[in-house]
């Protein structure tokens, strides 16, 4: 049958489940965004709004600008970090190319479950030719690392500090343990092989590229690769823990480098155990309640969360934007012209 062009396309239930999906997930964004921002100002309203905006506007500008270097620097190093996990892998991308897939990948950070950030993955198949599956290794051994340097760095923290914070113990360890067993080809296998059999062996293709992702990770295994990713990563996460350490004594309220380092690791880590994109609610509520353990006002807890969540997850979703436009271009570009010839 030809359609006339007014005759619009019927669209296949494929397109429509997709279509729904995607406003769900954006009506769930939505809703934590709202929560968060709902909770921020009804704490802010509880403890008085010209306390929590006095704090807030007793930053200057040169103090802004120092919390949004170090964020700068905590996404450079971790993009020079994916840049040397690429060229391990065999890739061949270049650091401007590995720059701009990693920083272009955080305009994604907020999707549910941070799927949105495989855009990465689909980046490097248009300009490398590389399916999803040999490109996932990449993906788990950038996060595992992540996982690595602030168990390492939270494990720090709580040794120099004056006080524990409840839970850190339990939460540094399962973050090093995912991260032990990410980066171990044979344990990730075994874990796949287990959870196939737990499964009652349904979704047998889930779990074969799991087993698949799991061979490819031995080129990342040797301990001396593990080590630089994962001190790499340790760098940049205390560049953003050694801002919040600042804007803390910024705000009258220092609490001591150690503290603050577990405090941002350990609220980092917890938000991101909630599986909310980007960790929104949980990350927020534990930073302002392990604050308010620390003596700190709860006005002074507030100002000090949103400022350091806007400088640093909010700045790289920012950069994310910024750059996403530009990726997206670049690899179509380079696809086509892999095509023509």
């Amino acid at each position: 049958m030809i359609m006339s062009p007014a005759e619009p396309i019927p669209e296949t239930a494929d397109t429509a489940d997709r279509s729904r999906r995607q406003r769900r997930e954006r009506l769930v964004l939505l809703a934590l965004l709202g929560a968060v921002a709902a909770g921020l100002v009804g704490l802010a309203a509880g403890t008085g709004w010209r306390e929590t905006l006095a704090r807030i506007g007793a930053l200057s500008g040169w103090q802004l600008l120092v919390l949004l270097a170090l964020s700068l620097a905590n996404y450079l190093l971790r993009g020079l970090r994916w840049h040397v996990l690429a060229r391990r892998l065999g890739l061949g991308t270049t650091l401007g190319q590995n720059l701009r897939h990693f920083l272009g990948g955080f305009a994604m950070s907020v999707t549910p479950g941070r799927v949105g950030e495989l855009v990465r993955m689909r980046w490097i198949r248009r300009e490398t030719g590389w399916d999803f599956a040999r490109t996932a290794p990449l993906a788990l051994v950038d996060r595992a690392s992540d996982l690595a340097a602030m168990a390492v760095l939270l494990g720090i923290g709580l040794a120099f500090s004056l006080r524990g914070i409840a839970g850190a113990l339990p939460v540094a360890l399962l973050a090093l343990a995912t991260a032990v067993v990410a980066t171990r080809p044979r344990l990730l296998e075994l874990c796949a092989d287990t959870g196939f059999r737990l499964a009652g062996r349904r979704w047998p293709r889930v779990f074969a590229r799991i087993r698949a992702a799991a061979r490819a990770l031995a080129c990342f295994s040797g301990p001396g690769m593990l080590g630089l990713a994962a001190l790499i990563g340790a760098a940049g996460w205390f560049a953003e823990a050694w801002a919040f350490h600042l804007l803390l004594g910024w705000m009258g309220a220092d609490t001591g480098l150690a503290s603050a380092t577990a405090i941002f690791v350990f609220a980092t880590l917890a938000g991101g155990l909630t599986g909310a994109p980007g960790g929104l609610g949980g990350a927020e509520a534990a930073m302002i309640a392990l604050l308010a353990l620390e003596g700190v006002p709860l006005e002074t807890a507030v100002a000090a969360t949103a400022v350091i969540r806007a400088s640093t997850l909010w700045f790289a979703i920012a950069i994310g934007l910024a750059l996403f436009p530009l990726a997206e271009r670049r690899s179509r570009q380079v696809r086509d012209a892999l095509e023509g010839n």
